[in-house]
């Protein structure tokens, strides 16, 4: 289970990526809260280590155990809705022996590796309708049990993740247009539907989101507070910031005109006190990451290793993007963090777990002849 590699496949430069992004969240919430600073820094400590790990764990064997996965993922949602801890209307989050997290988040990652498995084993029968049904009534449960705790935003980002698993996996083209020609149309209708005063498809607050999304001006005081001031935090930034730790009262964080900006308008304080530079800097370490995992998908030494890094490429891109999105108001509050840089612990360390998958993967890639790179000595050359 635990191999040797060559050390000079070990992919430095997407560890650089990860920490230098980690790092810059660090520095926001430590001048946005300065007692979450520490705790931030415990949980990225904590998150490297167990990359680290993992990175040198054979993920071919891992996988073996994917229905223990998939069976602990909707046990620990399960619980959730039974047992949970609400907060801000919510029931998201577990307290296991005292340990609070949020399940939800370790359900993408857990996802991902089941699926990765699970595909695999049935990557000759992708263009059946029987497997594709298989894979959708699989992931039925998952996705109902997070969209009832309520959480929309990481529904919608477990959606986007499963549609892009089956296509990395082969799924016929048929299927493909067939859910557009299905899900488009759907889509409209749904909207339209959830926009009517007396709609019950969504929760009230979350109806409220869109609303003020579409008439801001109407909502100013209200639902669209928040994300007005995070536009007018960013824009106030400029080119370079009005600089760390700003003291200005007028600011997002001393005037405390967004709730919360440690978590899910975190890119609200680097724009402000950073300016148009830390959030291009941000942007532009979301879509190396991004790419390096993508990078390391195209060469890993079978289907599961593809759909691994594949599936944190997307969850790491599509995430970041959705989160900014909502911060430069391109996007209804969702509340959804930014990878490696808002607070939240659970976001983080599982973060760090996928992207330890994503080394190991790379460390196992097949060189330019096809054959694996992986080794059972260690070469220091």
């Amino acid at each position: 289970m635990l191999r040797h590699y060559h050390i000079r496949d070990y992919d430095f430069k997407l560890i650089i990526f990860v920490v230098a992004l980690t790092v810059i969240g660090v520095i926001a919430i430590g001048s946005d809260k300065e007692s979450m600073k520490s705790m931030k820094l415990a949980g990225a400590v904590f998150g490297y280590f167990l990359m680290l790990v993992i990175s040198l764990f054979d993920y071919s064997i891992i996988l073996r155990f994917y229905w223990l996965m998939y069976v602990g993922n909707i046990v620990l949602l399960w619980l959730v809705r039974a047992v949970g801890v609400e907060a801000g209307g919510a029931q998201r989050w577990l307290n296991l022996f005292g340990i609070q997290f949020q399940p939800s988040e370790t359900a993408k990652i857990l996802l991902i590796l089941f699926f990765a498995q699970f595909i695999m084993k049935h990557k000759e029968e992708m263009d059946s309708l029987r497997v594709v049904l298989t894979c959708v009534l699989l992931f039925l449960p998952p996705i109902y049990l997070i969209y009832k705790q309520p959480d929309m935003s990481t529904s919608i980002m477990v959606v986007l993740m499963f549609c892009v698993l089956l296509f990395v996996g082969g799924i016929g083209w048929k299927y493909i247009i067939l859910a557009l020609s299905v899900s488009v149309p759907a889509f409209v209708v749904a909207l339209t539907l959830i926009l009517q005063p007396d709609q019950e498809i969504i929760e009230s607050f979350q109806q409220k989101r869109i609303l003020a999304w579409l008439y801001p001006e109407e909502y100013a005081t209200t639902e669209a507070y928040q994300q007005l001031n995070s536009i007018t935090a960013i824009g106030s930034g400029m080119l370079y910031g009005k600089g760390y730790n700003t003291n200005e009262i007028t600011s997002v964080k001393n005037g405390n005109f967004i709730s919360e900006p440690e978590t899910d308008f975190i890119y609200a304080v680097i724009g402000e006190e950073f300016g148009f530079v830390g959030g291009c800097t941000v942007i532009v370490l979301l879509i190396f990451i991004s790419f390096e995992c993508i990078m390391v998908a195209r060469k890993a030494k079978d289907l599961a290793g593809t759909i691994i890094a594949a599936g944190v490429a997307v969850l790491v891109g599509f995430q970041g993007m959705l989160n900014i999105a909502v911060a430069t108001g391109a996007s209804p509050n969702t509340g959804i963090p930014l990878p490696f840089v808002s607070y939240g612990l659970t976001s983080l360390v599982s973060l760090y777990i996928g992207i330890g998958f994503v080394l190991n993967v790379r460390l196992q890639c097949k060189n330019d002849r096809g054959v694996s790179k992986n080794e059972y000595r260690i070469d220091r050359t």
